[in-house]
């Protein structure tokens, strides 16, 4: 089966054309950074002004490099939700009027589920049942997949998403947009131990996350020091992404523990994060686990994980109609 994905759900237009669920044949990203990093932030009517300047290109070069014409797909998958509503009905829109023309089946897809996918993109690829953390600029969540297509929400973040946190504390220190890469690349010649920030203790046991303290924190720290140097700034951007990267591994590994799970799915924007990535492998070495995380490019939004998600929801039967809505505040679980 050869399925199209779509990708609308933010600030990156993106196609791409799977086949039989796992072989890329084609990905293509238009990344807006550019129109946004004047602002430190998404503003969101931008966003969808620039994906519907976009997405006809990006689907014409996906099918392109796959050297396919509208007539060989065989489904049709595009991001439902969450996100944001503008941009999401973007994609929605295209991808029905897309399905009407080819007669293609066309299904709906949670981007979270999407990003989990991602995990099964690479070889080798997870088996269920396994806990999956998913970080990203707008959500940050541990998802139990006890089956194909089955989740249940372990754990969620109660304030900002990790991501949303390294974009703010990026714009504290003057960093770039988007701040995960500026903090990550500045953190590179900083001491994560130069700075004592809080670590967010959850009163009620739960397996939640919580960022606006130590953003606070760092806000607080650099109305105090005032003028920085740019060892100054190195040092608080290395120990801003240590106690995030603590935070994110601890509830990771405590809901493993109180799941009895031992299969670990890391992705997400912020799973691109070389310091992520490695403590969490770091922690599943040691007790033994297995740690499934794809590669930086299929962790950041892609329509490979949306059509890879699309495909299985295809082969279960599942199928959208053209009256499809976008849907902001879908739930995966």
């Amino acid at each position: 089966m050869i399925v199209l994905g779509i990708e609308t759900s933010c600030d990156e237009t993106a196609a791409a054309v799977l086949a039989d669920g796992a072989k890329i044949l084609a990905s293509v990203v238009a990344s807006q950074d550019q129109v946004h990093a004047p602002y430190g932030g998404i503003v969101p009517e931008l966003a969808s002004r620039r994906h519907v300047e976009t997405i006809v290109p990006v689907i014409q070069k996906a099918l392109g490099d796959a050297g396919l014409r509208l007539g060989d797909l065989d489904g049709i998958a595009v991001t439902q939700g969450p996100g944001l509503v503008g941009s999401l009905l973007v994609g929605c829109s295209v991808a029905k009027a897309l399905a009407y023309v080819t007669r293609c089946p066309l299904v709906g897809v949670n981007h979270l589920e999407g990003h989990i996918f991602a995990a099964f993109l690479q070889e080798p690829s997870p088996t269920h049942p396994f806990l999956a953390l998913v970080v990203s600029g707008g959500h940050t969540a541990l998802y139990l997949a006890p089956e194909p297509l089955r989740y249940a929400l372990i754990g969620q973040t109660r304030d900002d998403a990790a991501g949303e946190a390294f974009d703010k504390v990026a714009k504290l220190l003057g960093l770039g947009y988007p701040g995960g890469p500026s903090i990550e690349l500045t953190a590179k010649s900083g001491d994560p131990r130069a700075i004592a920030l809080p670590m967010a203790q959850m009163t009620d046991g739960a397996p939640d996350f919580s960022f606006s303290g130590v953003k606070t924190a760092v806000a607080l720290h650099v109305k105090r020091a005032g003028r920085l140097s740019s060892a100054a700034v190195a040092d608080i951007a290395a120990s801003f992404q240590a106690t995030v990267v603590k935070m994110l591994v601890r509830q990771c590994v405590r809901a493993a523990l109180s799941l009895g799970i031992r299969r670990l799915v890391l992705t997400g924007g912020v799973a691109a994060n070389r310091a992520l990535r490695e403590a969490l492998q770091a922690e599943a070495t040691e007790r033994e686990w297995e740690l499934f995380i794809p590669p930086p490019a299929l962790c950041t939004d892609n329509a490979a994980m949306i059509a890879a998600a699309g495909h299985a929801r295809l082969q279960a039967g599942e199928r959208a109609s053209l009256t499809m809505n976008a849907l902001p505040d879908l739930r995966l679980a």
